[in-house]
Parts: C-alpha cells; sequence; structure tokens
C-alpha cells in the first residue's frame, strides 16, 4: 500500500481547491444561458408578430376578394339606374286611350323593365320602393322636399319622385321623396 500522506494531492497540484475558476466558468454558463433565452424569446416574439400578420393578410385578402366579388359591379349597377328609372317613367306616362293602340310597344317596355329587373336580382341589387304614409328613413331615402300635408304625420313620406337601390347591404341610391312637416 502506497503512502498517500507524502504524496502531493492531486486538487492542490492543478488548483482545483481554487473554486474561483468554477465560479468563473458558472457565472459565464449562466450568462450565456440568459443571453440564449434571451434570444429566444425575441425570436419567440418575431415569429409570433409574423404568423400574426400572415393570418391578417390572409384575412384582409379574403376580405378583398368577397368584397370585389359582391360590389365590383357597383358602378355598372349605378350606371343602369337611369335606365330603370326611364322605362318605369314611361310606363307610367301611357294613358289609358294609349294603351289599346300601342299594346305591342307597352308590352315590349314592360318586359324590357322585368328583364331588367330579374338581372338586378341575380346580381343583389335590391329596389327599395317606399310608400307614401311610410316613415322617413334618412338610411334608406333621401328628402327632396318637405311640405305641411295636413292628416300626416311629421316625417311621414308624402310622394314618391324615385326609387332607391341597394347591392347588398350597401346603398346604391336613397329613394327620393317628399316628407311631411306638419305634425297631426
Amino acid at each position: 500500500m502506497a503512502d498517500t500522506k507524502n504524496e502531493p494531492e492531486l486538487t492542490d497540484e492543478i488548483g482545483l481547491d481554487d473554486t474561483s475558476i468554477f465560479d468563473d466558468l458558472a457565472h459565464d454558463s449562466v450568462d450565456e444561458l440568459e443571453a440564449l433565452r434571451k434570444e429566444r424569446d425575441e425570436m419567440r416574439d418575431k415569429f409570433m408578430r409574423a404568423l400574426a400578420d400572415v393570418e391578417n393578410t390572409r384575412k384582409r385578402g379574403e376580405r378583398d376578394r368577397r368584397e370585389a366579388e359582391q360590389y365590383g359591379g357597383s358602378k355598372l349597377a349605378r350606371d343602369m339606374l337611369p335606365v330603370y328609372d326611364n322605362l318605369t317613367r314611361a310606363l307610367e306616362a301611357i294613358g289609358d286611350d294609349q294603351r289599346e293602340a300601342n299594346k305591342g310597344l307597352i308590352e315590349g317596355v314592360e318586359l324590357t323593365l322585368r328583364e331588367l329587373q330579374n338581372v338586378f336580382g341575380k346580381h343583389g341589387i335590391e329596389i327599395i320602393r317606399p310608400q307614401v304614409g311610410d316613415r322617413f328613413d334618412p338610411q334608406m331615402h333621401q328628402a327632396m322636399f318637405e311640405a305641411p300635408l295636413p292628416g300626416t304625420n311629421a316625417g311621414d313620406i308624402i310622394q314618391v319622385m324615385t326609387d332607391g337601390f341597394k347591392l347588398h347591404d350597401r346603398l346604391l341610391r336613397a329613394a327620393q321623396v317628399g316628407v311631411s312637416s306638419t305634425p297631426k
């Protein structure tokens, strides 16, 4: 058996009893670990933001596509409204004495108006037809004049000049109406 008392301790030779080296190594490792955690958290935050941005872009693109599909023809639809108005006025202007004499022509105008209404319906255009006595709705009607009319309430429609139109849920043109200003 060797006498271990006379041999120098291994820890003394390499300085392992000095804990400052281990403390420095441990401190460096903790600092490096904290730096890596911070970098990881920053990368995670950037990734989550990029993911949210991509999702928002996808949703915005989908919404824009739907709106373009539904409302892309609104300019053309607006341009067609005077055609509807003119066909309606033409039919309203026909007197009873002219109906029999111009039966074929009148029937053609009525068929054209019905076809235009069918096309409007196919493309989501709804006709707003207020009636005399209805309540004025500023979301759907445009007041062209106000006049006192006995027997009516203020805000009642007393005359309809033109129909209004909606494209899906958007107003294309408000119905033009006259409104009573006389309280009952």
